[in-house]
């Protein structure tokens, strides 16, 4: 097989993919949900990155899983402390890193339904690094405050929690979070992206350093990776997916 090319520019997904990857450094174990193809292709570019020393689990994949129940064996081994890491994402993210998965309005008279919330409170309270993704930074999905709270991103005082949010990355920025105040600090704006636009498209106050730096793209060692045995083993999951960012097909691999 041929070499992949890093002459294209780099895609918006390869650079959430190399951001991600960056904050998955130094745990066990990493999982992801279904229907995540950018958090998976983040967490597959981790393991090249750590020489495999990470364990990526990934719903949905026939080789990056090892459990036969699904849902039910990743709550138990979550519950156990044996992931480090997960993603989430909402509806609706507000200022204080509650999410919305159930829908818009006065619930139960929600006038746009989403799929529900599933498992999202519980992985939020037991894994100790979850990363919030959402690919539309707007101010109707990142709101000063949810309707529903699926999963609070603070626990009351006396709250026993191991885990919650870390970080919020979106198609214009990173923001960072903190536990004990509970809110958003940015981190770093996306190459051809401006503070000013992220302000105008952010419903919540966040804490803004006086310099932002710019997100760093990744460099052509690592795109080859992306481009390489990453989009192969993403194609395996996501096709579409793949075909569309890195005009990549699965190849066989064993299972």
């Amino acid at each position: 097989m041929s070499e992949p090319s890093v002459e294209k520019a780099c895609q918006p997904e390869e650079l959430y993919a190399s951001v991600i990857a960056d904050m998955l450094g130094g745990i066990r174990h990493v999982a992801v949900g279904m229907l995540s193809p950018v958090p998976g292709a983040g967490a597959l570019l981790a393991r090249q990155l750590s020489d495999h020393a990470l364990r990526v689990s990934i719903l949905g994949s026939r080789e990056h899983n090892r459990w036969t129940n699904g849902g039910a064996e990743l709550f138990d081994l979550a519950g156990r402390g044996g992931i480090d890491a997960f993603f989430l994402s909402g509806g609706q993210i507000d200022g204080q890193g509650n999410i919305n998965l159930v829908g818009t309005g006065e619930y139960p008279s929600t006038g746009v339904r989403w799929s529900g919330s599933f498992g999202s409170a519980y992985l939020y309270f037991v894994v100790p690094r979850v990363i919030l993704f959402r690919w539309e930074h707007s101010r109707r999905t990142l709101v000063k405050q949810v309707d529903f709270i699926s999963a609070p991103g603070k626990s009351e005082a006396g709250v026993y929690r191991t885990g919650g949010p870390v970080a919020l990355l979106t198609n214009l920025c990173l923001f960072t979070y903190d536990r004990v105040s509970g809110g958003f600090t940015l981190k770093s704006v996306h190459p051809g992206h401006s503070l000013e636009e992220v302000r105008d498209q952010t419903g919540f106050d966040f804490v803004c350093p006086d310099h932002v730096p710019v997100t760093p793209s990744p460099d052509d060692a690592r795109l080859a990776l992306i481009r390489g045995p990453v989009a192969e083993q993403i194609a395996a999951i996501y096709p579409a997916f793949a075909a569309q960012v890195f005009a990549s097909e699965p190849v066989d691999s064993p299972r």
